[in-house]
């Protein structure tokens, strides 16, 4: 037996800390309750699929040909706004104003109060500073920067979502964190106070600072450091003040739950809906749809998918303003890079939804949304058929964009 303890001691040391921990304790027994728990791992609420037969072949085809390569990657800057003091420090005349920083992550100004979702600040969405996805464009602000946040919220444990050193960053915030279950356990890991942590289950709410927040259903899967998949929940999450209510999807595929969440808790000011990193080679179980053959996920929406969620959260109609996110800033699928906006755009329209499309940091009002500008082809290899078009949209002028770089 004495022995063994070095070895464990060893391995334990050579860890990163970045990987977290595994849930013990009070923490394990709950998560093993939750009606989402079987035989040992979370399920989601329809089963997935298995990768296409040659998928490993494919895909090592798409990422060593030239045009994806130069497609997968803006050629130019992304034009970044970088909010001043005096845009924090003005309220949202609406109460509702949403700051997209980039991928997944939110700041969401609500009835008074200020919730950052998925925040990830880091240079490498990986638990190492010297490999894996490099950020495309810079943090719109610095981390303490931010004006004051009251409430954090994590969608999942994958790297593109729950970020350590930002995580730790948002310690002196005084924030409070919300997380699915058994996240809880990575928090304290990282020094959040245990008392400051709310972790729910599918369908449980929480009340802070006049905000009701509630972890609804989603698709997907989790998976961190050692720890095999579906050891951890997922979510997505509802967040109602006095006078608003939104919706972000966190990671998923396409369910019906959508309409579900949408019946309990709709309708939205705003959803946030994930619509980037998709791919033919993701495990589909829609095999039998010959319309879009492998365009199909079942643990992450294409930009088509993504419109149809937000209708159906809206109780099957358009209404509110859909964010596309979890596109743009990390490069985790083989589309090309500037696809998952257009695509959402041509969609949106198509199907009658409106969309905001704001460079990253650049805050918005659901209320007002400003006209929509596709500067993502100024920096994007156009595809082949050329770029779709549109009826006429505003160009910002030549001294908002200096001001942004």
């Amino acid at each position: 037996m004495t022995g063994s303890r070095p070895r464990r001691a060893g391995l334990s040391a050579l860890r990163p800390a970045s990987f977290g921990i595994e849930p013990t304790g009070e923490r394990l027994a709950r998560m093993r309750r939750s009606p989402q728990f079987a035989d040992g791992q979370f399920r989601n609420p329809a089963p997935t699929g298995r990768p296409p037969k040659g998928a490993a072949l494919e895909m090592a085809r798409a990422q060593l040909s030239r045009e994806g390569r130069l497609r997968r990657a803006p050629i130019g800057p992304i034009p970044v706004h970088r909010p001043t003091a005096e845009e924090w420090g003005r309220p949202p005349a609406s109460g509702l104003r949403l700051t997209w920083m980039g991928h997944s992550s939110v700041l969401a100004e609500i009835d008074g109060r200020r919730v950052l979702f998925d925040p990830v600040w880091g240079e490498r969405c990986s638990p190492f500073d010297w490999a894996g996805p490099k950020r495309l464009h810079p943090v719109p602000v610095g981390l303490d920067e931010l004006p004051p946040v009251d409430v954090v919220v994590i969608s999942h444990d994958h790297y593109d979502h729950l970020d350590m050193p930002t995580v730790q960053g948002l310690i002196g915030t005084g924030a409070a964190f919300v997380v699915p279950l058994g996240i809880g356990a990575d928090l304290e890991f990282w020094g959040v106070p245990a008392e400051r942590i709310t972790e729910l289950d599918w369908h449980e709410s929480t009340r802070i600072e006049g905000l009701t927040l509630t972890a609804t259903p989603a698709q997907h899967f989790c998976g961190r450091g050692l720890r095999g998949p579906q050891h951890t929940l997922w979510s997505s999450w509802v967040v109602a003040g006095p006078d608003h209510r939104i919706f972000h999807s966190g990671d998923t595929g396409y369910f019906p739950g959508f309409a579900e969440i949408g019946a309990t808790h709709g309708p939205f000011d705003a959803t946030m809906i994930q619509i980037g990193a998709y791919s033919d080679f993701w495990p589909r179980n829609h095999a039998s749809d010959t319309r879009h053959p492998g365009m199909w996920p079942d643990i992450h929406m294409n930009p088509e998918q993504g419109v149809r969620s937000h209708v159906d959260l809206q109780g099957g109609t358009p209404g509110g303003v859909l964010l596309p996110i979890h596109w743009g800033t990390f490069n985790l699928a083989l589309h090309p890079w500037a696809e998952p906006a257009d695509w959402t755009l041509t969609a949106a329209r198509k199907a009658g939804v409106s969309t905001v499309h704001p460079r990253p940091g650049e805050p918005l009002e659901p209320a007002d949304p400003p006209a929509v500008y596709p500067w993502w082809r100024a920096i994007a290899v156009p595809p082949a058929h050329g770029w779709p078009a549109w009826p006429p949209v505003v160009a910002p002028t030549d001294v908002d964009l200096a001001a942004d770089r």
